[in-house]
C-alpha cells in the first residue's frame, strides 16, 4: 500500500513541475468539469465553460482523492500550495489551500499566476510561520526565490491528497486534470485526475 501511495504521488508530483514550468502550454488542455457518463475507458466530462469533453487516463496513469482538511492540519514545515488574490499589502488572500503529501514535496514550487479566477495566484511553498491574526490565519510560505504570506479565512477551502479508486469515477463526481493532452481524434489523455471525495468539488 505505502509502495503504491508512494508511486501515486511521485507521478503527481512530476504532473504538476511540469505545469508549473510551462511546459507543454501549447499542447495541452486543463480540465475542470463534472463527470456526465462512462463510455468504455471513456470519461464524457461536462466542463466549468459548459464544453463536452472526452477524457481519457493514460495507462500508466494515476487518481488522486482530493478530501476535506483543516487549518489544524497546517503546521510549520509542512509543504503546501494556496491559490489566492493579491491584497494591496503584497499579502495574498486564500481562495484554497492544498496540503501536499511529503512524497510531493517540492512540487511546482514558487509563486505564479493561475486560472482559477481572474487575477489568481498559485504559491506552492513550505509553511515557515502561521500566525492568528485579526484577518485569520496567517501563514508565511517560503519557496527558493522568496516568500509569500498567506492569508486563511473561514472561507478558504482546505484540502489533502489520498491515492485514488477508479470505483469513485462515476457521474456526479467532480474532477480537475492539469495538463491533458489533446489526441488526434479529440479525446484528451490524462496522466493523473484530480477528484473530489464524497462530493467534493477540487477547489483547484
Amino acid at each position: 500500500m505505502q509502495k503504491a501511495k508512494g508511486r501515486t504521488l511521485g507521478l503527481a508530483a512530476l504532473m504538476f513541475a511540469a505545469l508549473a514550468s510551462g511546459a507543454g502550454a501549447q499542447e495541452t488542455v486543463r480540465v475542470r468539469g463534472t463527470i456526465e457518463a462512462l463510455e468504455g475507458p471513456i470519461y464524457l466530462v461536462k466542463a466549468r465553460d459548459g464544453a463536452e469533453l472526452k477524457v481519457t487516463l493514460m495507462d500508466n496513469g494515476v487518481l488522486v482523492a482530493i478530501v476535506k482538511a483543516s487549518l489544524a492540519d497546517i503546521k510549520p514545515g509542512l509543504f503546501i500550495g494556496s491559490t489566492g488574490t493579491p491584497q494591496p499589502d503584497g499579502s495574498q488572500k486564500a481562495i484554497e489551500v492544498h496540503i501536499f503529501p511529503e512524497a510531493m514535496r517540492g512540487t511546482g514550487e514558487g509563486h505564479y499566476p493561475w486560472d482559477l479566477q481572474p487575477g489568481s495566484t498559485m504559491t506552492n511553498a513550505n509553511v515557515e510561520e502561521s500566525v492568528t491574526s485579526v484577518d485569520g490565519q496567517t501563514l508565511t510560505l517560503k519557496y527558493k526565490t522568496g516568500e509569500k504570506k498567506i492569508i486563511v479565512t473561514p472561507q478558504t477551502a482546505i484540502v489533502t491528497y489520498n491515492p485514488g479508486d477508479k470505483a469513485d469515477l462515476k457521474p456526479g463526481t467532480k474532477i480537475f486534470v492539469a495538463a491533458a493532452k489533446k489526441q488526434p481524434d479529440g479525446t484528451l489523455q490524462a496522466a493523473r485526475i484530480n477528484y473530489g471525495k464524497d462530493g467534493l468539488t477540487p477547489p483547484m
